[in-house]
């Protein structure tokens, strides 16, 4: 198992609405990719800027085809990326 998270800050207020919009069309696209049993965006509540991704891939090798489909294609790259700095964590579970 391949686990991942990252982390998302809007670059202005004005960024956080049409981000959280775009992870929300994301996730059943994601969902239904080959290797992927999670796939969850959270918004703080104590910073409404700051969004984690909490990912859970079957193999690294289905993360990395991930990002040649169409949930990063056409929504993550032209519509979430330009909006925000993020951080990214491939993690073990504890």
């Amino acid at each position: 198992m391949f686990h991942l998270i990252v982390t998302l800050s809007a670059k202005t207020s004005e960024d956080v609405a049409p981000v959280a919009d775009a992870l929300a069309r994301m996730r059943p696209m994601c969902l239904a990719e080959p290797g992927c049993t999670r796939w969850e965006a959270y918004q703080s509540l104590e910073d409404p800027k700051t969004f984690m991704l909490v990912e859970h891939w079957q193999t690294r090798a289905h993360w990395e085809a991930h990002g040649k489909l169409a949930a990063i294609q056409t929504i993550y790259v032209p519509e979430v990326l330009p909006r925000v700095t993020r951080e990214v964590h491939p993690a073990r579970q504890v």
